[in-house]
């Protein structure tokens, strides 16, 4: 997320009651995870391990709690509670702000379009030319929405990430300030589910297709002109690249791609990043034609124990 303007490295450390190493006019332009920060924004770190790769990330501003040297370049935030001061300052630069209307005045839509009765439309939305909108359709704020685009009854767009940091006394939730961006002549099923970026994204390319119950997790990409079966999940920070086709049923782990033109047969789940080109099948899932030739060898397995008894 980039924030309106620029603040500085000493408003941000005021902020959140941190103590800093660089320039106190040092300026810092947006927030973001780890994996989605671009020169500018801050990120945070608060577990040794992942040190290293927070320092040399492309991140400008780090919140840490350890005292470390500041590498060149860029500045450090010392906070014992880095978690905490990233979800504040979420909420400073993009707090809730209820809805007093179910179109709300500031959502931008485009000519053509039609909202059926039932629809909620967001704060800071933005839906293109001649999209439908059916009934109980929620679009939460910051969402924007291109041309041609038909989303079905009851889904739902934008809601917060699924992300929780685990501590003795219970669950800390990690503030979503990420968007989704539907792109041109898509069509979404019903009692669909496509969650916001907790930072950056989550992304539905031109002409992809969606079947009724799916989930899509965080900052996940869909490229284009992809066909996604009814009961398929798929988790966050996946990337899926264009022409990719899966059927139902199919469950996707997170953090990895599917590469373009890829087939995925129905009631497969995937838990690892896959060539595209070629048709997959089973959980864990392989090459289509493997797995039916090990699932004909299961069969024969009785005919041949009996044989050998």
């Amino acid at each position: 997320m980039k924030f309106p303007s620029p603040v500085t490295l000493e408003e941000t450390a005021h902020f959140i009651n941190a103590t800093y190493t660089g320039d106190a006019a040092f300026p810092v332009t947006g927030i973001n995870e780890i994996h989605m920060v671009s020169p500018g924004d801050i990120t945070f770190v608060d577990h040794p391990k992942y040190y290293s790769k927070a320092l040399l990330c492309k991140a400008s501003v780090i919140i840490i709690n350890q005292e470390v040297e500041c590498p060149e370049g860029k500045a450090l935030l010392f906070h014992n509670d880095p978690f905490a001061a990233y979800t504040s300052l979420v909420r400073r630069f993009m707090p809730f702000v209820a809805s007093t209307a179910s179109v709300s005045p500031t959502a931008k839509i485009g000519e053509g379009t039609v909202i059926q009765p039932g629809a909620f439309i967001g704060n800071n939305v933005e839906i293109g030319k001649n999209c439908i909108i059916h009934s109980n359709v929620s679009i939460y704020d910051y969402t924007v929405i291109g041309d041609n685009v038909v989303i079905h009854a009851n889904s739902v767009l934008g809601a917060d990430a699924y992300y929780f940091q685990r501590k003795p006394d219970g669950y800390r939730k990690l503030e979503s300030c990420g968007r989704v961006i539907i792109q041109d002549n898509v069509e979404i099923g019903a009692l669909c589910s496509i969650d916001r970026g907790v930072s950056g994204d989550t992304i539905i390319g031109n002409g992809t297709k969606f079947d009724n119950h799916i989930q899509v997790g965080h900052d996940t990409h869909i490229g284009s002109n992809c066909l996604i079966g009814a009961h398929t999940a798929i988790a966050g920070v996946t990337r899926i690249e264009d022409d990719v086709i899966i059927w139902a049923k199919v469950a996707v782990n997170k953090d990895l791609v599917i590469g373009k033109g890829a087939i995925i047969l129905a009631t497969s789940a995937i838990d690892k990043s896959l060539p595209g080109g070629i048709t997959y099948f089973g959980s864990p899932a392989i090459e289509a034609r493997k797995k039916w030739k090990e699932l004909v060898m299961l069969r024969k397995l009785p005919e041949l124990y009996n044989k050998l008894k």
